[in-house]
């Protein structure tokens, strides 16, 4: 099994669930993950989504959209990264699942309100809103760390 260091694993990962996992030979892992990512892709049609949001045609990003299949892919992106950070980490670090934990609540919210949310008369669309709606679920989920981090402390 090969050595990785946590931000080698998340990275990894972020470019693709399962990744680390392979990487450090956890075969099975590694290749639920990658399976439920192509199966939940595939079914959701976000890369059609992904495409058209960048060409800046959120209407037919949402119109592509399969939202059902979508909504199992923020718990299982996030749970793929935080596995593989898990599998790297020291075994005396605590409390890191809060920021994947509540980043994957925060992204599925953001998925949910992505047809109904303008921002200074833009509208983000469901691929860029859940990305802005990561930022304040990982601030959240490392400040909860951190908190209860202090209370093992004294």
């Amino acid at each position: 099994m090969k050595k990785m260091n946590k931000l080698e694993a998340v990275f990894w990962n972020i470019a693709f669930p399962g990744f680390s996992q392979l990487l450090m030979g956890q075969y099975i892992k590694g290749i639920l993950f990658v399976t439920l990512e192509v199966m939940i892709n595939a079914n959701s049609h976000f890369n059609s989504a992904i495409m058209y949001s960048f060409l800046g045609e959120i209407d037919k990003a949402e119109a592509v959209l399969n939202y059902q299949w979508l909504m199992f892919y923020p718990c299982v992106y996030l749970f793929s990264l935080w596995d593989g950070y898990r599998s790297a980490m020291p075994a005396n670090e605590k409390y890191s699942f809060f920021p994947f934990v509540f980043g994957a609540y925060f992204v599925t919210v953001g998925l949910m309100v992505s047809p109904k949310v303008t921002i200074f008369q833009i509208h983000p669309g469901p691929v860029f809103l859940p990305m802005l709606f990561l930022i304040p679920g990982l601030l959240i989920g490392f400040l909860i760390k951190f908190l209860l981090s202090l209370k093992l402390k004294n």
